[in-house]
């Protein structure tokens, strides 16, 4: 066995064990040990480590390595397929993004879920930001508070695109796509702003409806 990386050190108890050989493992680059890479990324768990396994990976030729992550897309495993969705947004390989499918966006798994957004919003071909915003603006609403912000932030990345599909969320009669909508919206003009704060006050303003916001700022 190479003495540079042990690969049982990859499944030792200890997290700073499993770190240092994932590390180790990246710093020899070897494409033989893609394969062993990928497999240990659907089950490793720690996100640290994880990382590590990732950085990895795209030290690795990408004509060994890409295959190998897309199939992972297709996995029974949620972590799997995350993870496959992670290592491709930081392999930014144009030729990936027919592998982010719908089926992805809409994953029944938030952490799927919401790297696949990420990973879209990186990868999407110039002029197709206006039927992938279409695409995400569906999923308004949707998940707790995180969930939410992580689609916010995917359709801040897309910009103008992202404007114009949300108004089908702005209209919304359902109260939580069109608040979700509404915080939305406003990130765009201020990627700074705290979400939860700009969720807080829509949700106040669908809550009371458009005429008592008007007579509240009238009576300002």
């Amino acid at each position: 066995m190479n003495p540079k990386y042990d690969l049982r050190l990859l499944e030792a108890a200890d997290t700073s064990t499993r770190l240092r050989a994932a590390m180790a493992v990246g710093a020899e680059a070897d494409p033989e040990l893609v394969r062993v890479l990928v497999a240990r990324c659907g089950v490793e768990p720690d996100f640290f480590v994880r990382d590590m396994l990732t950085w990895a990976l795209i030290q690795l030729p990408r004509d060994v390595t890409v295959p190998l992550v897309v199939a992972e897309l297709d996995s029974a495993n949620a972590q799997a397929r995350s993870q496959a969705l992670h290592t491709l947004s930081k392999l930014k390989d144009p030729a990936t993004w027919p592998a982010i499918t719908r089926q992805l966006l809409h994953d029944p798994n938030d952490e799927v879920r919401r790297t696949a957004w990420r990973t879209a919003a990186g990868l999407v071909p110039v002029g197709e930001e206006q039927q992938l915003a279409a695409e995400l603006v569906t999923e308004l609403g949707r998940g707790d508070r995180d969930v939410q912000l992580s689609l916010s932030r995917a359709l801040v990345e897309l910009g103008d695109a992202a404007e114009a599909a949300l108004a089908s969320g702005l209209s919304s009669p359902k109260p939580k796509v069109q608040a979700h909508a509404r915080a939305t919206e406003r990130l765009l003009h201020d990627p700074d702003a705290n979400f939860g704060a700009l969720l807080d006050e829509a949700k106040r303003a669908v809550a009371l409806g458009p005429q008592q916001v008007r007579e509240q700022h009238a009576h300002r």
